[in-house]
């Protein structure tokens, strides 16, 4: 499992997923569908994830345990921000023209 912070046109969400790259097509499809066709991710370390979040960051791990799929953790910007330091993300991911 991986945890990325997407930006995009409406603001960051963390996500989790299960597909082994941000950029696999089945989970870039997903992200489509809900309208996020151009985004800039920075994968987050799963510890510091599951230590911010806690339990609904639990619940939402089991969920997709058994499946290749992807599950919005937080959609609160400002939240997501003021958790995570620029030190802890990772090399940008660019997606969209």
């Amino acid at each position: 499992m991986r945890a990325y912070i997407v930006f995009s046109g409406t603001g960051p969400i963390l996500i989790l997923t299960t597909y082994p790259e941000l950029t696999d097509q089945r989970l870039v499809a997903k992200l489509a569908h809900k309208g996020i066709v151009k985004f800039i991710a920075y994968e987050v370390p799963l510890e510091r994830v599951g230590a911010i979040y806690g339990v609904p960051y639990e619940v939402v791990a089991e969920d997709l345990e058994h499946t290749e799929d992807m599950r919005v953790l937080d959609f609160n910007g400002h939240h997501i921000f003021s958790r995570f330091s620029f030190d802890e993300i990772g090399e940008p991911i660019m997606w969209g023209d």
